[in-house]
């Protein structure tokens, strides 16, 4: 990490001495996303919290914020803290210590391990709301405070991680319920009803599955009588082709405008799915079905 710092900055020097009116601080924050938080607040409470703990020993001079990084990606990957980082390195920074406004959020993991030795190289105090001002390393108990909170920060992330992907297979399963995304080819949005959640409802949101499509799914239950009848991917593309049935792209350009739409090509057959696919019509014949 001292090794990126030095090719990215100046040469890294010891902190000048603050001005009369106390140290000079650096801001840093971060929030994970934009759909289900608003960065504006999340800035807002989490500069609120480090003013609060700079109080009295000086002021706030530089902020970085990030907005929809993980925490899991190291900080040469951040983009504002990456350049947190760089300014670091810089003699000339107009700041002599760091206020993060949340350290689970900050630090994931042993990210804090591999920060400190940085910080205390280049002469920076590192200042936490957790502790209530600076982070000492010397100090065992401030050391163990902030690997417990990488650790708890991993924690979330991984609960969240399990709890959703395993309440999304429950809904999928025993729901029925569409959980997002394009639906695959064959498919269509049907209205499964009100959504569960009060508030949700409230506002008009409703839930949605998937149901056969009328006009795409005979192409697909074709597609695999003829992958059962033992012809290659590309006969059957060449199939579809020349009988002129629009590819996935063509029948819903509203959803592929970055799709050119013109044929069906190999990737395109071998990335179907077989939900849809029945042992009827194994005819064993290569000539694609004709639409209406």
């Amino acid at each position: 990490m001292i090794g990126w710092v030095r090719g990215r900055g100046k040469q890294p020097s010891r902190a000048k001495p603050s001005e009369p009116g106390g140290l000079r601080f650096a801001f840093y924050g971060r929030v994970p996303t934009e759909d289900h938080q608003d960065p504006a607040t999340s800035r807002a409470w989490q500069l609120q919290r480090a003013e609060a703990v700079v109080s009295g020993h000086g002021r706030i001079v530089a902020q970085y914020f990030d907005i929809g990084h993980s925490r899991v990606l190291p900080w040469a990957r951040r983009p504002e803290a990456a350049a947190l980082v760089a300014d670091l390195a810089d003699p000339d920074r107009g700041f002599d210590a760091v206020i993060i406004g949340s350290s689970e959020r900050a630090f994931y993991g042993n990210q804090f391990t591999v920060m400190a030795p940085l910080f205390e190289h280049l002469g920076v105090a590192l200042w936490v709301p957790e502790l209530g001002g600076v982070v000492d390393p010397k100090i065992a108990g401030h050391e163990e405070l902030m690997v417990l909170l990488g650790i708890l920060a991993k924690r979330e992330i991984t609960r969240t991680r399990i709890r959703a992907r395993t309440a999304m297979f429950v809904q999928t399963r025993d729901q029925g319920r569409y959980l997002g995304g394009r639906p695959p080819y064959g498919y269509r949005l049907v209205d499964a009803g009100p959504h569960p959640s009060r508030a949700f409802a409230r506002r008009g949101l409703r839930l949605q599955r998937l149901d056969i499509d009328p006009h795409t799914a005979p192409i697909v239950r074709w597609i695999f009588a003829q992958r059962l009848a033992g012809h290659a991917i590309a006969r059957i593309a060449r199939a579809l082709n020349d009988s002129g049935i629009p590819c996935p792209s063509a029948s819903d350009p509203e959803r592929n405008p970055h799709r050119d739409g013109r044929r069906w090509s190999v990737p395109t057959v071998r990335a179907l799915r077989p939900t849809l696919a029945t042992p009827a019509d194994r005819s064993g014949t290569a000539s694609a079905p004709t639409t209406t």
